[in-house]
C-alpha cells in the first residue's frame, strides 16, 4: 500500500475503496464511476488524491477484477481534462472546449502546422468540433489512456498538455482528408473520426503521432538497397540517418556489397566485407535517435549464399570479438527454396563473393528466383556458379549455417527470415522490379533497387550530383481491430474509410529522401493490417490450437482482401489508377489466379471484382501488410497483431511506469480461449499463418513462440513447416528466456 500507515486520509480511502471492491462489479461502471469521483472531489485534491486513488484501483487489477483497469482510466482522464481546460482557459464541466481555439492557440505556438487553418474556414473548423464526442473516452482502459496521453497527444514545448484523445484522432481526420473535394471532405471526416474514436483501427506510430504538426513524417517503414560503391554505401547511410531522425524504422539489404577478402580495383583481399558497414549503420541507430524518444530501428539483410553469411549470423551475439558485433542492428537472411531443401536434406551449401560473381558469371545472382516450387531460375544461375571453375566458392553443410541462424534466434531472436522465391513469385508488380529483402517488421514485400550516383560537377558555382533513383521502398501503414470490428459487424464500411485514409497518405506526406517520395508515387503503396486476432477468437470462443481457427483465418482474410481490392479499386476510378498498374498482376488478373479466387467456393464475387479491376485499376500497387502494433494495439485495448497473448495478466513495463495489464475482455466465458503464447504448438499458429497470407499481398509480421528448453531439431522443424506451408517471412523466434525490443515503427 501506498503510505497508509502513515496517513489517516489514505487510509480512509482504502477502507472506501474496499467497500467499492465488494460492490463492484455489482456496481454499473457509471456508477462506480461517480463514487470515484465523489470520493475524490470529497477530498479536494488533497495530497495528489486522484494520482493515489488511481494506483489503488490500479492495485485491484487482476485475472478476477480486470475492469479496474477501466476505473482508474476514468479517473485518469478527469486528470487530462483538468490540465487542458486550465491550459487552454475553458470550463472543466465541458471536458472538451473550441477545437477552433485550440488550434489556434497550437498553430500560434507552432506546434500545428498552419495549414490546418489555411485549409479549414471557421466555421468549418466549429462545425468539425461539433462531431466530437467526449464519451468516447471511456473506452480507454487505463495502459491505453496512458500511453496514448504520455506519447501522442499534442503539448506546448515546455510540456503543458493543450490536446485531448478525441482531439488527436479529429486532427488526424482533419490532416488526411483536407485534399478531398469540400463538398465530400466534412463526411470524410466524420467517417474517420467513426473510425479511430470507436477503437476500430488505429493509425501507425508515426501518424499517431506527427499528423497536423509541424514536425516528422507520416510513414512507418523504409527499405534501402545498397550497391556495391562507397558512394552508395555512404549516401544510404546519410539516407537512412535522415530517416531515423524522422522517425522511420529502416531496412537494409547489404546482399550486393562484396566480401570479406575480395579485390578493390584487382586487388586482392583488399575488402572488409559487410561487417564494417554494419558497424556504421550500428552507429547511426545509436547516434541519430527517433524525434529523442528513442534510438533509430535499423535492421540488415544478406543472402544465405553470400560468404560473410556466418560472421553476419554472429553480429548480435553476446560473445566473441566485439570488433565483429553490432548489438543495436537487426538482422535478417534471405533464404531461396534451394537452400531449405539442401538443410532438409543435409546436403551441401556454396557461399559466394557478389562481386566476383558479377565479373565472372556477367550476372548477380541475387536477381534471381524460382518461378516455381523445385524449379526456376535462380537454382539455374547458382548451379551454373557452382560449376564454374573459375569461380572461387566455399562449401559447407546447409545445416551448419541453420544451425549458426538458429543458435542466434535463441540467443537474440534474431534473424528474421525471409523466403525470396515465395516473395518474388507472389509479388504482384514483379514486371517492374525485384523484392531483396524485408523491412525492419518483416511485413513489407515491394519492388526495390539501389539509388546510384551518376556524375558530380560544378555549375554556376554550386556542386552538382546527378542520381538515378532506385526503388526506395515507402510503407504506409493502419490496422484493423479485429474484436471490434468484427463484433459490430463493420469491416466492409471501414475498410472504405481506412484505405482513403492511407492513400491521402501518400499524397499528403513529406519524405526526405528523395527516392523514397518518387518511389511512393509510383507504387502508392499501403500497407492495410489487423491486430486483436487471439481477442477476436476468444469472443467468438474459438481454441487457437483447432481447425476451426485455421479455417476462420481464412475466412476472415478473405474478406478483407476482397474489401480493401474493391476499395483500392473504387478510388482509382474516382482519382486513377497508380502509374504502375499496366501490366502488373493486378490487371492481368495473374493475381486472383495464383490464389485461385475464381475457383473456391467463396461468397464473395471473385470473378466480377477481377472484371472491374482489369477495367478500372486500382489505386495502390500493394494494398495488405500485417504488422507488429503493439502499442497501438493496447491503445484499442486489444492483442498485438495475430498473436496469441503472452499471458492472461501481466505489466507492461516502460522507463517511467509499470502498469498491470490483462487479456481483453477477460471474462468466465473468454478465459478458457486465452492460452499463453510459450504454451501454444507453434504448428497451429504456422498453420493459420499460412491461410491469413494467401490473402496478404505482402507479408506478415509472424512469430514464433518457444521454450527456452526447445530442442534444436524441434525449431529446426518449425522453420521447415514455415517454409513449406508459403509464409513469406518469419519474425522474431521469442524465447521464454530472452528479452526482445518491441519495433514501434510499424505499430499501427
Amino acid at each position: 500500500m501506498i503510505e497508509l500507515e502513515k496517513n489517516e486520509t489514505y487510509k480512509t480511502i482504502y477502507n472506501e475503496l474496499q467497500q467499492l471492491r465488494i460492490a463492484f462489479p455489482k456496481l454499473p461502471m457509471h456508477l462506480l464511476e461517480e463514487k470515484l469521483e465523489h470520493l475524490v472531489n470529497h477530498y479536494n485534491d488533497e495530497h495528489n488524491i486522484y494520482q493515489q486513488v488511481i494506483l489503488e484501483c490500479l492495485s485491484f487489477v487482476s485475472v478476477e477484477e480486470p475492469e479496474w483497469s477501466y476505473a482508474a482510466a476514468r479517473l485518469y482522464m478527469q486528470t487530462l481534462y483538468k490540465e487542458a481546460s486550465s491550459n487552454r482557459n475553458y470550463n472543466i464541466e465541458q471536458r472538451y472546449g473550441s477545437l477552433y481555439e485550440l488550434i489556434t492557440i497550437l498553430t500560434e505556438k507552432n506546434i500545428y502546422h498552419k495549414n490546418l487553418l489555411e485549409s479549414y474556414t471557421q466555421q468549418e473548423i466549429e462545425t468539425i468540433g461539433s462531431f466530437i464526442k467526449p464519451e468516447q473516452d471511456n473506452l480507454f482502459n487505463y495502459i491505453g489512456i496512458k500511453m496514448l496521453a504520455d506519447r501522442y497527444l499534442a503539448r506546448s514545448h515546455q510540456g503543458h498538455l493543450f490536446e485531448l484523445p478525441q482531439e488527436r484522432f479529429m486532427i488526424i481526420a482533419m490532416t488526411l482528408m483536407k485534399d478531398e473535394t469540400k463538398e465530400k471532405r466534412l463526411h470524410f471526416i466524420q467517417e474517420a473520426y467513426w473510425a479511430m474514436s470507436n477503437l476500430y483501427m488505429t493509425t501507425a506510430t508515426p501518424t499517431l503521432s506527427n499528423a497536423g504538426k509541424t514536425w516528422g513524417q507520416l510513414s512507418s517503414c523504409f527499405i534501402e538497397t545498397v550497391d556495391d560503391s562507397l558512394e552508395s554505401i555512404y549516401d544510404s547511410n546519410t539516407d537512412i540517418a535522415t530517416l531515423s531522425k524522422n522517425g522511420g524504422g529502416i531496412g537494409v539489404y547489404l546482399g550486393k556489397i562484396r566480401c570479406h577478402g575480395s579485390d578493390i580495383k584487382g586487388f586482392k583481399g583488399a575488402s572488409s566485407g559487410v561487417i564494417p558497414w554494419m558497424k556504421q549503420l550500428n552507429n547511426t541507430a545509436v547516434s541519430v535517435d527517433q524525434l529523442g524518444q528513442r534510438q533509430g530501428a535499423i535492421s540488415a539483410y544478406l543472402d544465405i549464399w553470400h560468404k560473410d553469411i556466418f560472421a553476419f549470423l554472429d553480429a548480435k551475439l553476446n560473445n566473441g570479438d566485439e570488433r565483429m558485433r553490432t548489438h543495436d542492428l537487426f538482422t535478417g537472411v534471405c533464404i531461396p527454396d534451394y537452400f531449405m531443401e539442401q538443410v532438409d536434406a543435409r546436403g551441401d551449401w556454396y557461399l559466394f563473393d557478389p562481386h566476383e560473381v558479377r565479373q565472372v558469371m556477367g550476372y548477380s545472382l541475387e536477381d534471381f528466383y524460382d518461378e516455381e516450387k523445385g524449379k526456376g531460375a535462380f537454382r539455374s544461375k547458382y548451379e551454373e556458379c557452382v560449376n564454374q571453375p573459375f569461380l572461387s566458392k566455399e562449401k559447407v553443410a546447409a545445416i551448419d549455417i541453420m544451425k549458426s541462424i538458429m543458435r542466434s534466434q535463441l540467443e537474440t531472436g534474431t534473424p528474421f527470415m525471409f523466403y525470396r522465391d515465395e516473395v518474388n513469385r507472389k509479388n504482384p508488380n514483379s514486371h517492374l522490379g525485384m523484392i531483396y529483402c524485408s523491412n525492419l517488421c518483416t511485413e513489407i514485400t515491394q519492388n526495390q533497387s539501389a539509388t546510384l550516383r551518376i556524375e558530380e560537377y560544378i555549375k554556376d558555382g554550386r556542386i552538382v550530383t546527378e542520381k538515378v533513383p532506385g526503388d526506395f521502398v515507402v510503407c504506409n501503414l493502419s490496422s484493423i481491430n479485429l474484436a471490434k470490428a468484427i463484433s459490430d459487424d463493420v469491416l466492409e464500411r471501414l475498410i472504405a474509410i481506412q484505405l482513403r485514409m492511407l492513400d491521402n497518405v501518400i499524397d499528403l506526406n513529406t519524405i526526405p529522401v528523395l527516392q523514397g517520395a518518387t518511389t511512393n508515387k509510383k507504387y502508392r503503396s499501403v500497407g492495410l493490417g489487423t491486430f486483436g486476432w487471439h481477442h477476436l477468437l476468444a469472443l467468438q470462443q474459438i481454441k487457437w490450437e483447432s481447425d476451426e481457427a485455421v479455417n476462420y483465418a481464412d475466412q476472415v482474410y478473405e474478406k478483407i482482401a476482397y474489401y480493401t481490392i474493391s476499395e483500392s479499386m473504387n478510388l482509382a476510378k474516382e482519382k486513377g489508377h497508380y502509374p504502375g498498374f499496366i501490366g502488373s498482376e493486378w490487371q492481368t488478373g495473374a493475381y486472383f489466379e495464383k490464389r485461385e479466387y475464381n475457383n473456391s467456393n467463396s461468397e464473395l464475387d471473385w470473378s466480377s471484382l477481377q472484371a472491374e479491376v482489369a477495367n478500372y485499376g486500382i489505386r495502390n500497387g500493394y494494398l495488405l501488410a500485417v504488422a507488429p502494433n503493439a502499442s497501438t494495439a493496447l491503445i484499442a485495448g486489444s492483442t498485438p497483431s495475430i498473436d496469441p497473448i503472452y499471458k492472461k495478466q501481466y505489466s507492461e513495463e516502460k522507463k517511467d511506469y509499470r502498469i498491470p495489464v490483462t487479456a481483453p475482455d477477460l471474462n468466465a466465458k473468454t478465459t478458457w480461449f486465452y492460452k499463453a503464447a510459450n504454451t501454444i504448438d507453434q504448428s497451429w499458429s504456422i498453420k493459420q499463418n499460412a491461410k491469413r497470407q494467401k490473402h496478404v499481398d505482402q507479408a506478415i509480421s509472424f512469430n514464433l513462440y518457444i521454450q527456452n528448453t526447445i530442442k534444436a531439431i524441434e525449431l529446426l522443424n518449425y522453420h521447415l513447416e514455415a517454409w513449406e506451408s508459403g509464409l513469406k517471412t518469419t519474425y522474431y523466434v521469442r524465447s521464454t528466456s530472452s528479452e526482445i525490443e518491441e519495433c514501434e515503427s510499424c505499430s499501427s
